[in-house]
C-alpha cells in the first residue's frame, strides 16, 4: 500500500512539474483538447466554478472543513468532472470549469490558504464534453442517498473499537469536532435493538439521544419496554436516571467527581443536553464516601477533646440534647498584644489607601493576611468550658450547600452532672408539694395551724402566701403597664428564659412561646440558606446567654435598649406560624401574617426561587402559562403552551428566573404609608400611650390610631 501511494505521488509530482513547465512557456494554452472521458491532472489554480452548476446555495463552512480534512488524510477519493473554458472567440483559455466537485475544489483552496499545498497542486479530473453540464451537476446532487444516521453512528464506533482511534483523531480525519465524534460514538453504543427500532422509524433522533445517556443496554431496553404512548425525551432521561444522583446534589458536591470515580463510581454524562456535571450512578457508594469524609472531619474536631462525635448526612433535628455554647474569655497577653499590633497595621494601611480605586497586589494580599489573623484572634475570645468539652460532643452534618457543618457542645442526658439533676429534682419537688421547713419537712396548707403558736420563724401558711402574692401580682401588673421600658425587659426575659433554657420556669410572666417545627411541612426546608442564617443568629445569642438562668434578668437589664430590642425580636420571631393547614380554620391569623409581612416589607425573592422542582412541576399547566405570561410576556407564554408538562415547567424556570416573579401566596402587599410617608409617619409615631387614656380607660382618638396602623 505504501509503495502504491509513493508511486502515485511520484506520478502526481511529475504531472505537476509538466504543468508548471507548460504554464511557464510563452504560449501556455493547450492546443489540443483531451477526449471526453479522459482523466487528466489540472493545476488547482486553473479550475473555476462552473456558471452552469445547479447548486446555487453555497456549501457550508462545516462541509468544506470536513472535505479538507478528508482529502488531507485520504487524498482525493473522487475525480472532479470538468469542461474546458473557451474565450469569446471560441479558443481554449487553459482553464476548466468544475461541473461536478465544486465542494472538493473549495476544500483544496482552503488547504492552499492554510499553506498545506501549493496553488498549482495537480487535481485529478475527468473531461466531460458529451453531457450537459447543468444536467450532470443536478444529477450529482439529486441521484444520491445519504447513509442512515444509525449506520454512521455504528461506523464511527467500529473505527474507535477496531482501529483504536480516539475522538480527536477521528475528528481530524473527518473534519468535525471531537465533541461531535463523542456524540456519534455514544449513539453508536446504544443497544443494537434500539438502533434497529430507530432505523425502522420507531424512535426519532431526539429519543435515541435520550437513551444514550447510559451505555447499559439492559437498562435501555427495560425503559423502552415500559414506555407508554408518551415517549418524550425528558421522560426517557428521567426514567434512565431515576436511581442516580445528579451532580448538583449536596452529597455529590461534598465528595466531588474525582474522589467518587477513584472509589470505582461512574458518572453518567449526557452529551446532548446540559447535565450540570452528570449523574452519579451508585447512591450507596456516594453515601459511604460522604459518611467517610464526615467521619474524617469529625476525627479532627474530636481531637479538640470532645467526648464523642456523631456524623449524619441529614441533621438530626429531634436529637433532644441540651446544648452548651462557648463563653467569653480573656485573651492571653501574647494574643492581646498580637491583636493590637495587627489592628494597628490594618488601620494604618486603611488610612494610607483610603479612596484608592485599586490596590496593588502585594497590598491586597497583606490586607487578606491581616483580616485572617484578626478573625483567628477574635475566635479566641470565646471558648467552651473544659467540663462541657469533657462531657459533650459534636454533630458533624452535611450542609445544604454541600459543605461540612460542625455543631459543637451537645450534652447527652447520661452525661449531665448528677448534682444538677438533684438540684432540679429538689426544685421540682418543692414546686409540686409545697414549701419545706429548714429540716426539709413539707409544710402544706392542709396542716392544721395553731394560731396561738408564738414561733416567729415558722413559715407562713400556703393560704396566706397565696393571698399576699395575689395582691403583689396585681401591683406588678399595674406598675408594669405604666413602665414600657421595664415591660420590654420583662417580656424579653420571659421569652428568652423559655427559648434558651430547656425546662426553665424562671419567668413570672405567663407567656408561653411556641416554635412550630417546619421540617414536616416543607421537605428540606431546614437545610436551606435562610434556615442556616436563622440558626446562626440563634447560636450567636445562645453564646451570649449566662450559664445559669438565675443570672438572665441581670444580663438583659444590663443590655442597652437596642440589644434588648434585638433579643426581643429574635425570641418573638421564633414563634411566628403562618403555615396554612388544610384542616385549620384561622382566617384572622393568616390576615395578621399578611399584615406582618407588609409591616416588615418582606421580600421573598431573597429567600425562595421558583424552579421546576419547587413550584412549576407541582402546579397545572394553566398555572405555568399564567406565571410566564405575567412574569415575562404573552409571546413567551404562547410559545410554551403546546409543550408537555415537564418541558413546560423547565422552560418556565428559565424564563421566570431573573424576573423576580413570585406566586400570590409569597407576595407582600406594599405598605400604604410608603406612598405618603410624611402624612402617615407622624400618625404612627404619635400613637396613643397610657397617658392618652381618659377616665374610662379608653384610648382617645382610637379610630385615627387604628387607621394609621392598618
Amino acid at each position: 500500500m505504501a509503495r502504491i501511494a509513493k508511486k502515485a505521488q511520484t506520478v502526481i509530482e511529475a504531472a505537476a512539474d509538466q504543468m508548471d513547465a507548460v504554464g511557464a512557456s510563452t504560449n501556455a494554452e493547450p492546443t489540443v483538447v483531451a477526449a471526453s472521458g479522459m482523466e487528466i491532472f489540472v493545476p488547482l489554480n486553473k479550475l473555476k466554478k462552473s456558471p452552469r452548476n445547479a447548486r446555487k446555495t453555497p456549501h457550508s463552512e462545516a462541509i468544506i472543513e470536513a472535505l479538507a480534512a478528508s482529502i488531507a488524510v485520504k487524498g482525493l477519493l473522487q475525480n472532479l468532472v470538468v469542461e474546458p473554458e473557451l474565450d469569446a472567440a471560441g479558443e481554449l483559455t487553459g482553464s476548466y470549469f468544475v461541473t461536478v466537485g465544486e465542494g472538493r475544489r473549495l476544500a483544496q483552496l482552503l488547504r492552499v490558504k492554510r499553506k498545506e499545498i501549493k496553488k498549482t497542486e495537480p487535481v485529478r479530473c475527468v473531461i466531460d464534453t458529451a453531457n450537459d453540464p447543468h444536467e450532470i451537476s443536478l444529477d450529482e446532487n439529486v441521484t444520491r442517498e445519504a447513509m442512515h444516521p444509525a449506520d454512521q453512528f455504528e461506523a464511527f464506533r467500529e473505527l474507535a473499537e477496531n482501529r483504536g482511534w480516539g475522538a480527536e483523531e477521528i475528528a481530524a480525519r473527518f473534519g468535525v469536532t471531537a465533541h461531535v465524534v463523542r456524540q456519534r460514538l455514544r449513539l453508536g453504543a446504544v443497544s443494537p435493538k434500539l438502533l434497529q427500532v430507530y432505523r425502522d422509524g420507531g424512535l426519532n433522533l431526539d429519543q435515541l439521544m435520550a437513551f444514550a445517556i447510559t451505555e447499559d443496554h439492559r437498562r435501555q431496553e427495560q425503559v423502552f419496554a415500559n414506555l407508554s404512548h408518551n415517549r418524550e425525551p425528558w421522560i426517557i432521561r428521567r426514567d434512565l436516571t431515576k436511581a442516580h444522583i445528579p451532580a448538583t446534589d449536596r452529597r455529590a458536591i461534598f465528595v466531588g467527581p474525582e474522589e467518587y470515580t477513584e472509589a470505582g463510581g461512574t458518572i453518567l454524562r449526557d452529551l446532548f443536553t446540559e447535565d450540570r456535571g452528570g449523574f452519579y450512578d451508585d447512591a450507596a457508594l456516594l453515601d459511604r464516601l460522604v459518611t467517610g469524609k464526615l467521619e474524617r472531619i469529625g476525627a479532627e474536631v474530636q481531637a479538640e477533646g470532645w467526648k464523642w462525635v456523631s456524623v449524619h448526612i441529614d441533621y438530626p433535628h429531634a436529637h433532644g440534647l441540651r446544648r452548651a455554647y462557648p463563653q467569653p474569655v480573656e485573651l492571653s497577653e501574647e494574643d492581646a498584644a498580637a491583636y493590637a499590633s495587627v489592628q494597628e497595621e490594618y488601620n494604618r494601611l486603611s488610612e494610607e489607601w483610603d479612596g484608592a480605586d485599586e490596590l496593588p497586589p502585594e497590598t491586597d494580599e497583606r490586607f487578606g493576611e491581616l483580616e485572617a489573623e484578626i478573625e483567628r484572634i477574635d475566635a479566641l475570645r470565646r471558648a467552651y468550658d473544659p467540663d462541657d468539652i469533657a462531657r459533650g460532643g459534636v454533630l458533624v452534618v452535611l450542609a445544604h450547600d454541600g459543605s461540612g457543618r460542625i455543631e459543637r457542645g451537645f450534652i447527652r442526658p447520661e452525661d449531665e452532672k448528677p448534682e444538677a439533676e438533684e438540684a432540679e429534682d429538689h426544685a421540682s419537688a418543692a414546686t409540686e408539694d409545697g414549701e419545706q421547713d429548714e429540716d426539709e419537712n413539707r409544710v402544706s396548707a392542709l396542716d392544721v395551724e395553731d394560731e396561738d403558736a408564738g414561733d416567729a420563724g415558722k413559715p407562713l401558711s400556703d393560704l396566706l402566701v397565696r393571698d399576699l402574692t395575689a395582691h403583689r401580682t396585681l401591683g406588678l401588673r399595674l406598675a408594669l403597664g405604666e413602665q414600657p421600658d421595664m415591660a420590654l425587659i420583662a417580656v424579653t426575659h420571659a421569652l428568652a428564659a423559655q427559648t434558651f433554657y430547656r425546662g426553665s420556669e424562671a419567668a413570672c410572666l405567663e407567656i408561653r412561646p411556641s416554635s412550630p417545627h417546619l421540617g414536616g411541612h416543607a421537605d428540606g426546608i431546614e437545610d436551606t440558606a435562610p434556615a442556616k442564617a436563622l440558626a446562626d443568629r440563634h447560636a450567636g445569642w445562645q453564646a451570649d446567654m449566662p450559664r445559669d438562668v438565675a443570672d438572665l434578668w441581670g444580663f438583659i437589664a444590663a443590655l442597652d435598649q437596642a440589644s434588648v430590642l434585638a433579643l426581643f425580636a429574635h425570641c418573638a420571631s421564633l414563634t411566628v406560624n403562618a403555615v396554612k393547614q388544610p384542616w385549620e380554620r384561622k382566617p384572622r391569623a393568616h390576615e395578621t401574617a399578611d399584615r406582618l409581612a407588609t409591616g416588615l416589607a418582606l421580600d421573598m425573592t431573597a429567600h425562595w426561587t421558583p424552579t421546576a422542582r419547587s413550584y412549576f412541576s407541582r402546579v397545572t399547566k394553566a398555572h405555568i402559562v399564567a406565571a410566564v405570561r405575567e412574569a415575562f410576556s404573552d409571546e413567551a407564554a404562547d410559545r410554551i403552551t403546546g409543550l408537555k408538562k415537564q418541558p413546560m415547567a423547565e422552560a418556565a424556570e428559565q424564563l421566570v428566573a431573573a424576573t423576580g416573579w413570585l406566586p400570590a401566596l409569597l407576595r407582600t402587599e406594599r405598605p400604604a404609608w410608603l406612598d405618603a410617608p410624611e402624612a402617615n409617619a407622624g400618625a404612627v409615631l404619635n400613637a396613643p400611650t397610657a397617658t392618652d387614656r381618659d377616665d374610662t380607660g379608653t384610648v382617645e382618638d382610637g379610630a385615627a390610631f387604628n387607621h394609621a396602623a392598618e
